[in-house]
């Protein structure tokens, strides 16, 4: 007999369902500051997953993966690409990527619906609520692997990373929701360390050669004397 209370699967279903909408919008968005609102929203859905799934029954693990996400992923990363990032490359500038978005959109549905095969196969008498953020997490994974390979801009491709990265957490937190908490502060500050190095490089590069586009960073390289 299931031990939640009749509304939270419903909860969390809503909650999966804007999550994975989510991870759509990073493919069809073109412009760099309304990208990374969307990773701020997607964040926020995964801590609030973290919290149902620690509610019913009570599990204080959960509920402070919740609040370390809560602080970290949509509070600290944002305010470091904002604070190390130059604001030309929130305001004025799209990204530049491979696909057209039509094409990108097809590609990704089509990877959302594989993602949901696999995760669907290996979740087969897992409880509820776990099968709804394993099925969503590997749909939003591959999705965020796809804005990682098409985004031809070096904050774009980072959102995309940490988008892969918040996809693989919504199911982790559903399969192995007593997973070590050191492991998981660990993964939590490692992350808004990466967006501070990629924060910085980032800098560096736009003011080197004026741009942050993945493919002509060869600018940079030394020439023979």
């Amino acid at each position: 007999m299931s031990n939640y209370h009749a509304f939270e699967p419903e909860i969390n279903a809503l909650i999966c369902g804007f999550f994975v909408l989510s991870a759509f919008g990073m493919v069809v968005i073109r412009q760099i500051g309304a990208c990374l609102t969307v990773f701020i929203v997607q964040s926020l859905l995964l801590a609030a997953s973290a919290f149902v799934l620690g509610a019913e029954p009570l599990s204080w693990h959960l509920i402070a993966v919740g609040c370390v996400t809560l602080l970290s992923k949509p509070i600290l990363i944002p305010y470091v690409l904002r604070r190390l990032v130059p604001r030309e490359i929130y305001t004025v500038r799209e990204i530049s990527q491979a696909l057209d978005v039509p094409t990108s959109l097809l590609v990704a549905l089509g990877l959302a619906l594989i993602g949901f095969a696999l995760g669907t196969r290996l979740v087969g008498a897992a409880p509820l609520l776990a099968k709804q953020n394993v099925i969503v997490g590997f749909a939003s994974l591959l999705i965020g692997a796809l804005v990682l390979a098409v985004r031809r801009e070096a904050v774009p491709q980072m959102l995309g990373i940490l988008a892969m990265e918040n996809a693989a957490f919504l199911a982790g937190i559903a399969i192995a929701p007593d997973f070590p908490l050191i492991a998981e502060l660990a993964i939590a500050f490692d992350v808004p360390l990466l967006a501070f190095i990629v924060s910085i490089l980032t800098r560096a590069v736009y003011r080197r050669v004026g741009s942050t586009a993945v493919g002509e960073l060869a600018a940079l390289r030394e020439h023979p004397q």
